[in-house]
């Protein structure tokens, strides 16, 4: 199967909605997406309607979009946040980057990465910045995909009591 990428759909109610599910699915398969499992349709969506809120025609923030050319069926995505910062204009920070866990070891996230990084070039950006939540062994993805690490603040993340977690930054440079 291939997938089929969309930069910056119709942010219907119907894709909202894809989205939300998409979100709830890969938190509670353990991905590290701004929640930790278990979360509810409903508690993503208070998040998701800020996230939506920034993109769109004359919003500063992109949503790329992985369907599955064959089914048509939401693979994954990620957003392209911008800064909203002069200075920092020349580079975004990937947020929410996610497959669905039925989509996962199939290469799907590289093929992911690699069109965001298409995207950032064509768009003539020098770099890609994105976060992570440590312990989950995602330094090493991102690193297969040519992304270093850049930072990290330890025990940032606490995802349950005697669980904290470092917030690692993760740097591509396009130049």
């Amino acid at each position: 199967m291939t997938l089929a990428f969309t930069l910056d759909p119709d942010l219907g109610p119907g894709l909202r909605a894809a989205v939300v599910r998409l979100w709830t699915d890969v938190t509670n398969a353990g991905g590290a997406v701004g929640f930790v499992a278990p979360v509810t349709e409903d508690e993503v969506w208070k998040t998701a309607d800020v996230q939506f809120a920034g993109v769109g025609p004359g919003e500063p923030d992109r949503l790329l979009v992985a369907h599955e050319a064959e089914t048509g069926r939401l693979a994954g995505l990620l957003f392209f946040e911008s800064m909203r910062f002069g200075p920092m204009d020349h580079w975004r920070l990937l947020k929410r980057v996610m497959v669905h866990p039925d989509f996962q070891g199939r290469g799907y996230g590289a093929e992911l990465m690699a069109e965001a990084e298409r995207v950032a070039r064509d768009w003539g950006l020098e770099s890609l910045r994105l976060t992570l939540r440590g312990g989950l062994g995602l330094e090493a993805f991102y690193g297969r995909c040519g992304w270093t690490e850049a930072g990290r603040v330890p025990a940032a993340i606490r995802v349950a009591p005697g669980d904290d977690r470092d917030d690692v930054t993760m740097w591509l440079d396009l130049r």
